[in-house]
């Protein structure tokens, strides 16, 4: 066991070091580059900008800059902002929170109501909860997030006036009861769509189990229908879909990115967006570590959890 972590966690790290080159390479030979803020200062000329060229390093060849990046990255030193001369870790970090909470909410719900509809869904197969919910799959599958967001605030806030439109508290409020009702629209937005895969491949995985064997020599031997369920089709019908949750990371980050903004929520995503639109290519590159770091950690806790339960996973 110690083998297989120790081969997966130098692989993570590998790719963790192509995903870093890669982006700071696109970045760097992105139209303007890291110059462009500068360059619209009023005021400013050639002769200045090399100036600033020649302190940033950027005058370096590519290869220089990005490993003397990388040296400073793995110190602790993420650089610091171009808007506001702040650590980069410092502006992560008072974003990273909002994140991890808007998507461990709306991962909670799309994993406790999709694994439910799928599970039923399987056991009914072909009736019309079944089709409906397979319809209703479909449709979620194909709304984009935005325009679903949209569609919440015009309903539930300008309509209903049951949830706040955006933001993640009201001024001067800052009580519990407060941060969830601005968290309940963008969570539900967010999990739509993981809602309509996790039940899509809970029905698949379900469906599987149970036309193996073993159910059928569980029923032969008079075991509870309720014992049959919990016990043996649901214990192994969601070994795959640990796996589907480390590879559902990247979608789920790249939807909190699109929610934030439509919502105004606080996160990286709309972090992200703003650094892009200022040209503040330190942030932005941090972010890029950060959401990678995020999805490697979640890969490889996926595929260690997948290889505590199932061994033969170690022998691969």
């Amino acid at each position: 066991m110690l083998r297989y972590v120790l081969g997966r966690f130098w692989q993570s790290l590998v790719l963790l070091l192509i995903v870093s080159f890669i982006g700071f390479t696109v970045l760097s030979l992105a139209p303007g580059g890291p110059l462009s803020q500068f360059a619209l200062s009023p005021g400013m000329t050639q002769e200045q900008l090399d100036k600033i060229a020649t302190q940033m390093g950027l005058n370096r060849p590519l290869p220089v800059q990005y490993f003397d990046w990388l040296s400073h990255l793995v110190t602790g030193d993420w650089g610091r902002s171009y808007r506001d001369g702040q650590p980069v870790l410092t502006i992560i970090g008072q974003h990273l929170f909002a994140t991890l909470i808007l998507m461990g909410t709306s991962t909670v719900l799309a994993v406790s109501l999709g694994t439910t509809i799928g599970i039923v869904s399987a056991l009914r197969r072909r009736s019309v909860f079944d089709y409906t919910m397979t319809v209703f799959a479909m449709i979620a599958l194909s709304i984009p997030t935005f325009w679903f967001g949209l569609v919440a605030i015009y309903f539930f806030s300008l309509k209903l006036g049951w949830f706040p439109a955006g933001n993640m508290f009201t001024v001067g409020d800052g009580s519990l009861l407060d941060y969830v009702r601005h968290l309940v629209l963008p969570a539900m937005v967010l999990a739509l769509v993981d809602v309509a895969v996790w039940s899509r491949y809970m029905r698949t995985a379900t469906l599987n189990v149970v036309n193996q064997d073993f159910i059928r020599t569980a029923r032969a031997k008079g075991l509870s229908r309720t014992r049959i369920l919990f016990r043996h089709i649901v214990g192994n019908a969601l070994v795959p879909m640990v796996t589907l949750a480390g590879l559902q990371l990247p979608a789920l980050l790249g939807g909190a990115l699109v929610t934030e903004t439509v919502f105004t929520w606080p996160g990286m995503g709309r972090l992200f967006l703003d650094s892009l639109g200022y040209s503040d290519y330190p942030v932005v590159m941090g972010l890029l570590m950060t959401s990678a770091i995020l999805v490697l950690i979640g890969n490889l806790a996926a595929d260690l959890i997948v290889a505590a339960i199932d061994p033969r996973i170690r022998l691969e």
